[in-house]
């Protein structure tokens, strides 16, 4: 019988796979090609919106993140099969108290922190492949986000206050308060 080192045959073996090349390669060419881009108002396929978790940017994705957004991916890419219009966004959960305080533990400017983040994890998804459409990504710490919230806010707590005005709940009157006395 004959060793299995012996029957071997090196004139088929297959190339070295260079994986780091390919990914590239490919990733160049999605780029260019933008094939998650939404940007068509004459398209008239069904419209679908996929949103996943807008990650707090913390400096560094971990495998949570890839599970969250491959999970994503799964879904906007069998509703594109489908023959959806997708509109499959990325965005960062950037605005608050937690980024801010990151920020100060460190002795950075908040915006600078977290605009810095962003661009960390964002390169470390880029090369996943995520069928995301970058060019929709929004950051909830930039004027261009809030202002729409802030005036959302105002609208609903100003319709809200309205109300219950109408209602009677709430209203302005002239009383007579009497306090407690501390002793």
């Amino acid at each position: 019988m004959t060793e299995p080192d012996e029957r071997r045959d090196d004139t088929d073996a297959a190339p070295d796979y260079d994986i780091a090349a390919i990914a590239a390669k490919w990733q160049a060419v999605w780029d260019e090609m933008a094939p998650f881009a939404t940007d068509d108002p004459a398209d008239k396929r069904p419209r679908k919106y996929i949103l996943d978790m807008f990650p707090y940017p913390s400096g560094r994705i971990h495998i949570g993140h890839v599970r969250n957004y491959a999970l994503g991916d799964v879904v906007a890419r069998f509703k594109k099969a489908q023959g959806f219009n997708i509109l499959h966004p990325m965005g960062w959960d950037s605005f608050g108290l937690p980024a801010e305080n990151a920020a100060l533990e460190r002795g950075i400017h908040p915006g600078k922190w977290t605009r810095e983040n962003i661009k960390v994890m964002r390169d470390q998804l880029t090369p996943l492949g995520l069928s995301l459409d970058w060019d929709r990504e929004i950051s909830t710490c930039e004027p261009e986000y809030y202002k729409h919230e802030q005036k959302c806010f105002w609208i609903s707590s100003r319709r809200v206050w309205l109300t219950a005005k109408n209602r009677g709940s709430i209203g302005t009157r002239s009383n007579t308060r009497s306090w407690p006395t501390s002793k």
